[in-house]
């Protein structure tokens, strides 16, 4: 067997029972109750690893819906809840954020399932700023892929509190030891296990829950029950080999044994502060694991936490309310050519009908219509709370990053925007529609779907892009949602940069470089390039002026 290269010999804790452990950060502030119960959460994950299946399985033990949708099903038993696109239903893949917000016991969820695949990471990055923890959910069998790697920097960046859950337990999987090694070696992070596989594959029995010493067995008859919990007294209780044959269990003691030996004892302070995951295992498409999952985010994950803004830090126990936006989706309900506006409330009380400011047009704004979401379902918000996502209908109003408050100045900070990695331009199929496409290009650079950039020179749209799929995305969106077939064309750029600094300096650049510069939907110039020549190049001659890979979307 392998021994993993571990950390300290310690006891496994046992989960202190009804105990609320989520405000253990010290010098925290008390939050009222409606608050503390909020648990905002992003599920990451590399592509195929199993998250938005475990997404659906979150809704079905919070009781939103009846039978959860299987990517891989056939017919409707495929229509996953959190995948709305057509191109994500037919292609059993997410490509944009959704939310969606439930009841789990006494506290209330709010969950983001957020695209795996790369080319959406930019969605997934923004996503980001917007929770206050995340799940990482891994593949058994694949162990640490490189996606998943990525957004576990960006949680590192922003000490995001992260649970660990290790899907598709029941098909061939790893040796366990070397899936935690792995974890601890990757990503630089404790790991401790709140579960213990029993068997791996087709012998794959069920977990036995370290932090309750429950037996927990799995049913593969029925895929959406919950499965069998067996109350035992520790680990040397008769019942055990009732239900589990003698070789699985002289294994599963063994490994026990070892991991009690190896493994860092669960230290909820420490999970807070992100250098601690607690793992569980499971089965996601058979519901198992996904229950003590949960139970493990309403115990172990935070509370709504303080929002980095200027010129001040919010907290979430202020009476007056602010929010952010994070994400803006157009034509959610194609009939209807909406733009929802995603915001993640920061603090206060929020009720509808609300007067709240518009920071960046400092404008007063009725919000007579909030949605809460089921995905693409949706219902009128009466009421939300700091924590809560919430969706506002508008008609192009607001933009990622923009802030709303009770009428005082605040700026959210630390919302990226990237520099695209892929440019091409983009024409209508019809040159007398492209007063159309210049509409629908504008309508996807706001959503943060895609740069879009004008040239000074020339005619049409230089369209960037972080993955080479957008485009196909993008192109499908617009033929279906404006009925305007366009193509994409190779550009002469590979890259833009955000130019700033004096103004004369800019102005000089400008005139000197027509060709290759354009402006953003924001109306900043950038400077496109063809070659790393190009940036050595202005960086040389303009030693004022800065050209810059991201600019953060603060208004």
């Amino acid at each position: 067997m392998h021994v993993p290269r571990l950390f300290y010999p310690l006891p496994i804790a046992r989960a202190p029972s009804g105990v609320y452990i989520a405000r253990m950060l010290d010098n925290a502030p008390s939050l009222p109750p409606e608050i503390a119960r909020r648990r905002t959460f992003a599920i990451i994950s590399h592509p195929d690893a199993g998250k938005t299946t475990l997404t659906e399985k979150f809704l079905l033990f919070g009781g939103a819906i009846q039978m959860a949708g299987q990517v891989r099903a056939k017919g409707e038993a495929r229509r996953t809840r959190s995948d709305f696109m057509a191109m994500e239903k037919d292609r059993g893949i997410s490509v944009s954020a959704s939310a969606m917000s439930f009841d789990f016991k006494k506290f209330r969820f709010n969950l983001v399932d957020t695209p795996g695949h790369s080319d959406f990471s930019e969605d997934t990055y923004r996503t980001l700023t917007a929770v206050d923890a995340a799940i990482m959910v891994i593949d058994g069998a694949k162990g640490v892929e490189s996606q998943t790697q990525k957004l576990f920097e960006v949680c590192r960046l922003r000490d995001l509190p992260i649970l660990t859950f290790c899907n598709k337990m029941d098909r061939e999987s790893r040796d366990v030891f070397e899936i935690i090694d792995e974890i601890q070696e990757n990503l630089a992070i404790d790991v401790t296990p709140a579960s213990w596989p029993i068997g791996t594959g087709s012998e794959f029995l069920g977990c036995y829950d370290l932090l309750r010493d429950r037996l927990e067995l799995m049913d593969r008859a029925d895929r959406n029950k919950v499965a069998d919990s067996i109350e035992i007294n520790g680990l040397d209780d008769p019942q055990l080999a009732e239900h589990v044959p003698e070789h699985l269990l002289e294994k599963l003691l063994e490994e026990i044994e070892m991991a009690r030996e190896l493994l860092p004892a669960l230290d909820p302070k420490s999970v807070l502060e992100g250098h601690m995951t607690p793992i569980w295992f499971g089965s996601a498409i058979n519901s198992f694991g996904v229950k003590e999952l949960m139970e493990g985010i309403a115990t172990y994950g935070p509370e709504p936490q303080p929002q980095a803004a200027e010129p001040r830090q919010i907290s979430p126990d202020e009476t007056k309310v602010s929010g952010f936006v994070f994400k803006v989706q157009a034509n959610m309900d194609p009939k209807h050519r909406d733009r929802v506006a995603f915001v993640r409330l920061c603090a206060g009380h929020f009720k509808r009908g609300m007067k709240l400011t518009h920071v960046r047009a400092k404008k007063p704004m009725a919000i007579s219509n909030p949605v809460l979401f089921l995905a693409s379902d949706r219902e009128l918000a009466e009421e939300a709370w700091a924590g809560d996502i919430i969706g506002i209908p508008n008609h192009g109003q607001l933009r990622i990053g923009d802030a709303l408050t009770e009428g005082e100045a605040l700026r959210i900070t630390g919302i990226p925007s990237f520099a695209p990695e892929l440019l091409q331009t983009c024409r209508a199929g019809d040159p007398m529609k492209a007063k159309h496409l210049d509409k629908a290009l504008m309508q996807f650079a706001e959503e943060g779907a895609a740069k879009v950039f004008k040239p000074m020179m020339g005619s049409g749209f230089v369209v960037g892009v972080v993955g080479a799929l957008q485009f196909e995305v993008l192109a499908s969106r617009i033929e279906l949602e404006y009925g305007l077939p366009v193509r994409f064309e190779p550009s002469q750029f590979t890259s833009a940069r955000w130019i700033s600094g004096e103004k004369i300096a800019m102005d000089k650049l400008i005139n000197v470089n027509k060709q290759h510069i354009a402006y953003d939907n924001d109306g900043d110039p950038v400077f496109l390039t063809r070659l790393q020549w190009d940036i050595d190049r202005v960086e040389r001659d303009y030693p004022d002026l800065t050209l810059s890979a991201t600019k953060e979307m603060m208004v």
